[in-house]
């Protein structure tokens, strides 16, 4: 597949069809794939060596050849996006298929004791699979909210995250509202992921003790095994033996041993959140054989070759299965990668794989993130230019294995399966509508045009701030703003408008999807 311009694949009148389940492969759904899906945590295009040696045509100074091999394999999206510059609000994307700003908290950030932002009955990307009779995991960063009791009133706990709850929250069990409320039959879940302030490990609900000897207990710099553990987001309850640098090794272990348990007549999905390589950058002395800690010019590379080999813990658990060729793989990240630390931009790493800025800002590299595609002799390895984010792998999910899901739910996940098997017709993506991060900037582009916006808390007002054609300035130099010139001033306007109209209005951004039953079951033929 060749890629193209920036703006030749957006498609500014299509028509759209409706496909039906009698399009989909026919050899794929007789065959029953099983689907690995890999999200990253804050990687960036430029952290995978395979995107800095194809793309930029540079050497890299880390290398990531577990990655590497399997991306030489896939399709590769060159256009390829996380939902938002953030990675609570890209989780609930990912798995609700909505823009964030349908959600109870437009932008995201759900703390362990937060409420829930699905609905009761809504379709998310653990439904759709499961109601295909497939078995269902997930393991590692959940980030979504979830329920835990209230020691004194016995009700559901929805305080801070932060201080001492010793005396105030049950933290020996989730009673609701994780990844098993959604969708997943397993689950191996770090609340927050390896940044805190809470530093637990829950398995099919239940506190998961990491030594023989731990405890529940308020961690501190005083009492942490770990002092740089807390560096991210301070002190919390913890296990007492808890150790961000023994998490990639763990995590990656509990998603072999779910392959491992499947049975060989029934087809599985692993939905795989690894939290490398977020801060506080505690990489382990060594995963396996390998040496890890201080093999790279800094703590975060480090961790980059951490997640490599989670990756080839998790081929290798395939291949030693029987599972690998008959296993969608797709590989991607919650957002773009981290403008980082000394040590690593001195190394001359860049994490953003060549685009402006990087997590949380609006421009391109806070949402480029690597996402790449493999089926053995499905799908066609080569690279791609059409536009996909990290949320359509619901649809994509749902057609693969043929389930359907109401019309007005996951209103913003686009069936990439046409694209990814080279079999049915593709709809396009009229336009990219995202958000960015912490600062409340929204971000809108069709064709080659991009405006961003200033918003609000709220979502409420909104003011460009800037526009750029991305064929003719790829890197948003400021200097090469056009908000300003009145040669593009109905541009500016035109897609204010269509941001406008779109989010107010509540329609669908993405064609219908796949018929199926109202009630997110599967219609069989």
């Amino acid at each position: 597949m060749q890629e193209e311009g920036a703006g030749s694949y957006f498609r500014n009148s299509m028509k759209l069809l409706p496909l039906f389940l009698a399009s989909l492969t026919v050899s794929l759904l007789a065959e029953r794939p099983n689907i690995v899906f890999i999200m990253a945590d804050d990687v960036g295009l430029g952290d995978l060596s395979y995107h800095v040696r194809e793309q930029l045509g540079k050497k890299p100074v880390v290398e990531t050849p577990n990655l590497d091999a399997l991306a030489k394999e896939s399709l590769w999206f060159t256009d390829g996006h996380s939902a938002t510059s953030l990675c609570s609000p890209t989780r609930y994307c990912v798995m609700s298929g909505n823009n964030n700003y349908r959600s109870n908290a437009p932008w995201g950030v759900w703390g362990t004791f937060r409420e829930t932002a699905f609905r009761e009955g809504e379709a998310t990307l653990g439904t759709v699979v499961r109601d295909a009779g497939y078995s269902t995991g997930f393991v590692g960063k959940w980030h979504l909210g979830s329920d835990f009791r209230d020691k004194k009133t016995g009700r559901i706990y929805r305080g801070t995250d932060n201080g001492d709850l010793s005396g105030k929250v049950d933290l020996t069990r989730m009673t609701g509202n994780g990844p098993r409320t959604w969708g997943f039959d397993y689950d191996f879940t770090l609340p927050c992921g390896v940044q805190g302030p809470i530093y637990l490990a829950y398995e099919n609900r239940e506190w998961f003790p990491l030594q023989k000897n731990s405890e529940i207990v308020f961690l501190d710099k005083n009492n942490a095994k770990n002092s740089k553990d807390l560096s991210s987001k301070g002190p919390g309850m913890g296990d007492s033996q808890w150790d961000a640098r023994e998490i990639a090794e763990l995590v990656s272990r509990k998603a072999a041993d779910f392959i491992a348990a499947q049975e060989k007549d029934k087809p599985f999905f692993l939905y795989y959140c690894t939290p490398s390589v977020h801060l506080p950058h505690c990489p382990p002395e060594q995963f396996e054989e390998r040496e890890v800690k201080g093999t790279t010019p800094s703590a975060h590379l480090d961790m980059v070759v951490a997640l490599d080999l989670e990756i080839k813990r998790i081929i290798e658990a395939l291949k030693g299965n029987g599972y690998f060729e008959n296993t969608l793989i797709v590989f991607t990240s919650d957002n773009g990668g981290l403008l980082s630390d000394k040590n690593t931009i001195k190394s001359g790493h860049r994490s953003s794989g060549g685009w402006a800025k990087g997590k949380n800002a609006p421009e391109e590299g806070g949402h480029r993130v690597p996402f790449f595609a493999f089926l053995k002799d499905k799908i066609e390895p080569g690279f791609s230019a059409e536009p996909v984010v990290n949320q359509d792998m619901l649809a994509t999910c749902a057609a693969l294995v043929g389930t359907g899901y109401p019309d007005n739910q996951a209103m913003d996940s686009n069936n990439l399966l046409p694209l990814l098997t080279g079999e049915g017709e593709y709809q396009p993506r009229e336009f990219l509508m995202q958000q960015a991060g912490a600062l409340k900037e929204v971000h809108f582009r069709k064709g080659d045009w991009k405006i961003i916006i200033q918003s609000d808390n709220q979502l409420k007002t909104f003011e460009p701030i800037a526009l750029y054609n991305l064929k003719n300035n790829p890197s948003e130099l400021p200097e090469k703003n056009q908000l300003g010139n009145p040669a593009h001033k109905e541009t500016a306007s035109s897609l204010l408008e269509q941001y406008l109209t779109t989010l107010r209005s509540g329609v669908r951004t993405v064609p219908l999807p796949l018929k199926g039953s109202s009630d997110g079951k599967v219609e069989r033929p």
